[in-house]
């Protein structure tokens, strides 16, 4: 199944990050970020498949952290499934070749929609049954990384 993915979508809070924020007295706020993600990401690059982060936050961290990455970033997104199909046909990939990698109920359509449903090692109990695979690593703890490192070696076994 690995094989076949050529795109992957991300969601950000809860994947890329521990799912926490840090509020200073100003109002700004942080969130944590494994560096190791972004190695992962350029792996997937090296096999040709492509990524882009769909985030219902609308929160500038998200977009400052997808710049640094290199990745294309849909923030402040209310209608997940709705902008996942939208770029499915622009991009002329199948449901069956993307995968989606989620943590929490906002991402459930979307993970019903996809060939590839995974879910991070501490995604809510609601969304775990909807996936084909479970990682072992929890959202902000290289969880991204692990998800890529397994499209790579499946993509690069093929070679």
């Amino acid at each position: 199944m690995l094989r076949r993915v050529r795109l992957v979508v991300f969601d950000f809070d809860g994947v890329f990050t521990n799912n926490r924020v840090v509020v200073s007295e100003d109002g700004t706020e942080s969130v944590v970020c494994c560096r190791s993600d972004g190695l992962g990401l350029r792996r997937l690059e090296m096999v040709n498949v492509s990524s882009f982060i769909l985030s219902s936050e609308p929160n500038s961290a998200v977009v400052r952290r997808a710049k640094k990455l290199k990745i294309q970033c849909f923030s402040g997104v209310e209608d997940k499934l709705v902008l996942l199909k939208r770029e499915l046909g622009k991009r002329r990939i199948s449901p069956d070749e993307t995968a989606f990698v989620g943590n929490d109920i906002n991402d459930a359509e979307c993970l019903k929609a996809v060939g590839m449903p995974v879910v991070v090692g501490d995604a809510w109990p609601e969304v775990r049954p909807l996936a084909k695979l479970i990682l072992a690593r929890d959202g902000g703890d290289g969880a991204v990384r692990e998800f890529c490192d397994m499209v790579w070696l499946a993509k690069k076994a093929r070679r």
